[in-house]
């Protein structure tokens, strides 16, 4: 297994749609984010009448006798932030309010948004076998939280305080089995968001569910003693058994290096089996259907204003313009294209 070569193309997913060019919450395309793989609270899905989904389900085949499997559900769940000024006299300069974390001034963050922390939740390794006698869930909570950072200048004043919030968020995930024959399971993992709402769901926001979510949420399974089944290219004689797999809100394939068939990632986002990022990447730009060459050079372009909002509206965002203004013209003109497998092609003989 390719642990590194997964973890990369998972985080891929994890942060698609994050945030798109140009990086700043006034541009229209960042005023409704996280558009892939968000299992809404089902409350709010059913008060939109099902539109917004509140569970996925993946299905997918498993070769082996007795293999072991291991499910992991990885999301993003949202952190509201607010900004308050602050106009502290000059004779509290001295004392900082107690369990605060006390940074220096600088071009900091400075308006509200919705950050994100990233969330696993792993079901541990269990033989399949078991799960054909009787189903399997597993529930998760993940609890609210809430933090203060107090920003002060250079003379101890406090001149900001950042606010973060996190609300509950609380699920299950379902694990199934069937035997097709003696050495072939087909195998069924749904996840689902069992959030309560405070108040009316048809007042609810989407600003509000979204912080009772799971966002870009994917499933990432693991076998031992076994190996999945490519859904996307299976075997002649299990094409018929491939196709009847339903998959409601997950594509699965396979991922690590090519050949292996130990680890599949059941995406939000349609994927080949055994996708790559390109060596040439210098970083994630939360926008894998855009070229890095043509986001590099817009960020490039931006005004200083501009780069000043996309530097304190997000800390991703500011790392990626601090890569990309730190990119050397070398690593630059990589971007620009690149030849991989050439091979000699031979006349062929009369």
């Amino acid at each position: 297994m390719n642990t590194e070569l997964i973890d990369a193309i998972a985080k891929a997913v994890l942060y698609e749609g994050y945030m798109l060019y140009p990086y700043r919450p006034s541009s229209v395309k960042n005023r409704q984010r996280f558009n892939f793989g968000v299992l809404y609270p089902k409350p709010y899905s059913q008060a939109q009448t099902g539109s917004d989904a509140w569970r996925m389900q993946t299905e997918c085949l498993v070769r082996g006798a007795a293999p072991a499997i291991e499910v992991r559900v990885r999301f993003l769940k949202l952190v509201a932030r607010t900004v308050r000024e602050q106009t502290e006299p000059a004779c509290e300069r001295s004392s900082s309010p107690p369990g605060a974390s006390v940074f220096p001034q600088f071009d900091c963050i400075s308006a509200p948004w919705q950050e994100a922390i990233e969330c696993e939740e792993t079901v541990p390794v269990q033989n399949l076998n078991a799960f054909t006698v009787e189903g399997f869930r597993w529930n998760f909570v993940f609890p609210a939280k809430e933090e203060t950072e107090f920003l002060r200048d250079q003379g101890g004043r406090l001149i900001r305080t950042i606010e973060r919030k996190q609300d509950s968020v609380y699920g299950f995930i379902e694990i199934r089995a069937s035997r097709a024959d003696d050495h072939l399971f087909k195998l069924q993992v749904r996840v689902e968001n069992l959030t309560p709402l405070e108040g009316d769901p048809d007042e609810t926001s989407r600003d509000s569910a979204l912080m009772r979510s799971l966002v870009s949420a994917h499933t990432v399974l693991g076998v031992a003693d076994g190996q999945f089944v490519s859904l996307l290219e299976p075997p002649e004689e299990l094409k018929t058994l491939a196709t009847s797999c339903e998959n409601i809100g997950a594509w699965p394939v396979l991922v690590g290096a090519e050949g292996e068939r130990d680890t599949m990632l059941a995406s939000p986002i349609i994927l080949y089996d055994y996708p790559q990022i390109a060596p040439e990447s210098p970083g994630d730009l939360f926008d894998g259907t855009e070229i890095d060459e043509i986001l590099a050079l817009r960020i490039m372009t931006m005004t200083d204003e501009e780069k000043r909002e996309m530097r304190t509206s997000d800390d991703r965002a500011r790392k990626i313009l601090e890569r990309t203004e730190a990119l050397p013209m070398e690593h630059l003109a990589k971007l620009h294209g690149t030849l991989r497998d050439l091979r000699s092609l031979k006349e062929e003989m009369p």
